[in-house]
């Protein structure tokens, strides 16, 4: 199974070897007379919830969503799916919010007993803000923080990581692709912007961040191809502290736009973004989501992936 990419990369004195498997055909999440992008998994009693974008196929890809994208809930049994629509979570509501227009980027976590699901929405504001709603149940029902997260400026592609003591790093890029990271001593805040260039060194977006083995990581899109060589290829970092020195693993290639069925038939798609991970209950990293668009049709595809320390 495990086929399409193997790559290892050192890191001190371990390495890392990162496979990525086949996929059913008809595994991921489609909606028929929708743009689906976006997508952030997480499993809650045996059941694997999807929160993922959606906009209607009568406004253009992708800028239709600044108008029309609303933020959705699909269920699967198991983790490449298919998965089933099941509710809106966040559409448009009063015009005199902050996300008014629309809701777009989901990014699910849990922190202690709540569930925090991070978005960037455009409302009565010029640009786009983030901020997040809580709920106790997976399910909801869901409460919309009434307002954004105070950046002051065009903020876009919020990644999050909660350490055990509740106190969150949230990572996300203005309009030119500068990149920022805060912390907060919860998700409530308040939020202080700790590394205001992250990576001045090219055009990066769409992140994710994690940790293992110490060591803070951040796989994203490599915009323009300035780390990877390749445009939005997926790609990976690390740091130390999560907050400053942030330097290419290596190899630096996560993902390409490859994707393969079963058949060994691969597809090589238009576009490949958004990566997130999803880490079991026991902290072991089993998938890789991203949004794809291939042949027009667009659509959130997990992809099985095998992420083991070797030693050297």
């Amino acid at each position: 199974m495990f086929c399409l990419v193997s790559m290892a990369f050192g890191q001190e004195d371990s390495r890392y070897l990162i496979e990525t498997g086949s996929v059913p055909k008809e595994s991921g999440f489609k909606m028929k007379d929708w743009f689906v992008w976006c997508g952030s998994a997480i499993q809650v009693d045996g059941v694997y919830h999807l929160f993922a974008s959606r906009w209607p196929r009568s406004t253009q890809f992708p800028k239709g969503y600044m108008t029309h994208s609303e933020i959705v809930r699909a269920t699967a049994d198991n983790p490449l799916g298919p998965y089933t629509f099941k509710e809106v979570v966040l559409g448009k509501r009063d015009p005199n919010y902050w996300d008014a227009i629309m809701t777009h980027n989901p990014s699910i976590y849990k922190t202690g007993d709540t569930y925090v699901l991070y978005y960037n929405a455009r409302g009565n504001a010029p640009y786009r803000q983030i901020g997040y709603a809580t709920a106790k149940h997976i399910t909801g029902p869901w409460t919309r923080n009434d307002h954004p997260i105070d950046f002051g400026r065009d903020a876009n592609n919020p990644a999050a990581f909660f350490e055990p003591d509740g106190s969150v790093k949230l990572m996300w890029r203005d309009r030119t692709l500068g990149i920022y990271l805060a912390t907060a001593p919860s998700y409530k805040g308040p939020y202080t912007i700790v590394n205001d260039n992250v990576w001045p060194h090219c055009k990066l977006e769409d992140f994710y961040l994690f940790k293992l083995d110490g060591h803070y990581h951040m796989i994203c899109e490599d915009n323009a191809g300035g780390v990877s060589g390749h445009h939005r290829w997926g790609v990976h970092f690390t740091s130390d502290d999560g907050i400053h020195d942030w330097h290419p693993a290596h190899p630096i290639v996560f993902y390409t736009h490859s994707i393969t069925w079963p058949d060994n038939i691969g597809i090589h798609c238009q576009r490949r973004e958004r990566p997130q991970l999803l880490i079991d209950e026991n902290g072991n990293i089993t998938h890789l989501f991203t949004s794809v668009l291939f042949q027009g049709e667009t659509w959130n595809q997990p992809v099985p992936i095998s992420f083991t320390k070797k030693s050297r």
